[in-house]
C-alpha cells in the first residue's frame, strides 16, 4: 500500500463576508504577515503566513451558499468562549502567553482561560470577528 510521503499542514482555510475584517484581526491579535495570494475572477482572496510553511487563507463568502456563515449565525449560536464545542477550534501557541491575554483584554475581546491539570499549559479560548474559535496555549514554540 502506498502512503504519502513528506506529508506537512500547508494551511487553513475559513471564508468570511469580509476578508478585509478577519485579516486585520488575525495582522493585529497574532501578527500574522500578509503574503502574496493568487486572484481570481470571481471572488477575493488574503493569504497570511503563520509560519514559513503554513498560511491561513481567507476566502471571500460565495453569497450564493446556503450554510450558515459561522457559528455566530447558526440557530444556536456559541457566543460564549467557556462553552466553546472542544472540536471547532484552531490552536497557536504563543511564549509570551500572559501579555498576549493581557493584549486580548485590552481589545475588549471575550476569553475564557483554564490551566491544564499539569499545572504547565495555561490556555485562552476567544472568537475572531466570524465567530470561529480560538485558542491560544503557552506551550513553548516547536524546535525547528
Amino acid at each position: 500500500m502506498a502512503v504519502a510521503r513528506g506529508v506537512y499542514l500547508n494551511h487553513i482555510a475559513r471564508e468570511s463576508a469580509d476578508i478585509k475584517r478577519l485579516a486585520k484581526f488575525y495582522q493585529e491579535v497574532l501578527g500574522f504577515e500578509e503574503i502574496e495570494s493568487p486572484k481570481y475572477e470571481d471572488f477575493e482572496v488574503i493569504w497570511l503566513r503563520i509560519s514559513p510553511y503554513f498560511s491561513l487563507h481567507l476566502i471571500e463568502r460565495n453569497p450564493h451558499n446556503m450554510l450558515p456563515e459561522g457559528p455566530w449565525s447558526a440557530t444556536a449560536a456559541v457566543t460564549d468562549p467557556k462553552n466553546l464545542p472542544r472540536g471547532h477550534h484552531i490552536c497557536f501557541s504563543v511564549s509570551n502567553f500572559d501579555s498576549f491575554v493581557q493584549i486580548l483584554r485590552d481589545k475588549g475581546i471575550e476569553t475564557f482561560e483554564k490551566t491544564q491539570p499539569d499545572g504547565k499549559t495555561k490556555q485562552v479560548f476567544f472568537f475572531d470577528p466570524d465567530g470561529n474559535g480560538l485558542e491560544v496555549a503557552s506551550c513553548q514554540t516547536p524546535a525547528q
